[in-house]
């Protein structure tokens, strides 16, 4: 059966319309050479209530590939380090690997700002059915943060405790969502992620304890989460999208395949970062969807500010113990 195109209003970056289709889960664009989905009112008013969306084919395959190849290559070149390597533009390491980490049985773990260096993962952050579905969240004017790559390899032990990511990156107001893709198919076994829905619209909790900045919730939160959660599991090239007031954690890796993860932070581009980019990039502030308007907006709410890291990743701030 033939589905009925027109042209829509909606202009392209390039300032020419685009085509416009009925979709099983909204709709489906065409424009600049790509495919682009829009979200259904229902998934965006399950997003807006729950804090959090799964979302699939969110890159091509073209695109989903050229990730897979270049970190592909990034473990591989670990394999000849014995720490973490690399620099980013805070002069910390760019390349985090787990304690253990051999040229046999590699853990590379981390990569900060990989959009700073990749020409692939530049590219999904900036042109992706993905910027796309953000910026229908908290566009239409909307930037770019930070980006990272979190990766479980099978065997590793790494486990992200339980906490939010605003307190880590404070704005003037909280229209932020970070976008997980997909990098490898997530099971319930490989290390997913897990959320508290609706969390997003309560608390804004702590992450210091006794003085020390453990970028953690404390336990009796931890434990309300885990017993609440819901595991978010998706195909290779699916992405969640996350408010970045939601809580969230994961577990270890437990099977013997992959779970890797790009991460990319946007926000609305009235809200204005009220402390430094704990994974600055040359590209923090750029305009992907919409334009500039040079205005400020502001909600109110009183948090401690966050310790910048000093070392290669945040799981070093997770690792300190509360009772040091």
């Amino acid at each position: 059966m033939s589905i009925r195109r027109y042209v829509s209003s909606t202009k392209s970056l390039t300032g020419e319309p685009v085509m416009v289709s009925p979709g099983r889960f909204g709709y489906i664009r065409i424009f600049e050479g790509r495919v682009s989905m829009s979200l259904s009112a229902q998934q965006k008013q399950f997003f807006a209530e729950q804090g959090y969306l799964v979302v699939e084919n969110a890159v091509s395959s073209a695109q989903l590939a050229a990730l897979r190849e270049q970190f592909e290559g990034w473990v591989q070149e670990s394999r000849s380090h014995q720490a973490p390597y690399g620099e980013t533009i805070d002069h910390r390491p760019r390349f985090d690997v787990e304690p253990g980490h051999s040229a046999d049985k590699p853990t590379l773990r981390r990569v900060n700002a990989p959009t700073d260096i990749s020409d692939a993962y530049y590219e999904v952050m900036r042109n992706s059915t993905m910027t796309d579905c953000v910026a229908e969240l908290i566009g239409p004017n909307m930037k770019f943060h930070h980006s990272k790559i979190n990766s479980k390899l099978p065997g590793a032990a790494t486990e992200v405790k339980w906490h939010q990511d605003f307190p880590f990156t404070p704005h003037s107001n909280d229209d932020l969502v970070t976008a997980l893709l997909m990098v490898d198919e997530v099971t319930v076994e490989n290390g997913p992620l897990q959320v508290l829905p609706g969390s997003h619209r309560g608390e804004i909790y702590d992450l210091w304890h006794d003085g020390i900045f453990t970028g953690a919730v404390a336990d009796s939160v931890a434990l309300d989460c885990i017993d609440n959660a819901v595991t978010c599991t998706g195909k290779a090239g699916s992405v969640c999208l996350m408010h970045t007031r939601l809580l969230h954690g994961s577990s270890p890796n437990l099977s013997t395949n992959p779970r890797t993860l790009f991460i990319a932070v946007y926000s609305a581009e009235d809200a204005i970062p009220c402390s430094p980019n704990p994974v600055p990039s040359i590209y923090q502030g750029e305009i992907v969807r919409g334009e500039r308007t040079n205005h400020i907006r502001s909600r109110e709410y009183d948090i401690p500010l966050p310790q910048l890291p000093t070392t290669a990743s945040f799981f070093d701030q997770q690792a300190v113990s509360r009772d040091s």
